[in-house]
């Protein structure tokens, strides 16, 4: 069952926030993952809405995310998101 890795974010720091998006994309991929949401438009149709941007990334299996935020790699470089921009993170099961 595919897994997604949704995240709410509010950048701080545009120039350290480009320089983790120049890095994060070849971690994502060594473990199947896949952009589905990356910022973008978004309209606040229920609710409030508190972060300003929201990315979504599918992932073949939960198993295949947990490892991807696990591992050394992105391990490494997260610092780097985590600096540059605040928000909140999870992984949920899609359905199948």
């Amino acid at each position: 069952m595919k897994a997604y890795a949704i995240f709410q974010e509010r950048i701080k720091d545009e120039e350290a926030f480009a320089a983790y998006r120049k890095v994060v994309l070849p971690t994502i991929e060594a473990f199947g993952g896949r952009f589905i949401v990356r910022g973008g438009t978004f309209s606040v149709v229920e609710g409030e809405w508190p972060f300003p941007r929201l990315v979504i990334i599918e992932f073949p299996s939960r198993a295949a995310a947990e490892d991807w935020y696990k591992s050394p790699d992105y391990q490494k470089i997260l610092p780097m998101r985590l600096k540059a921009s605040t928000g909140n993170a999870v992984i949920v099961d899609g359905v199948e």
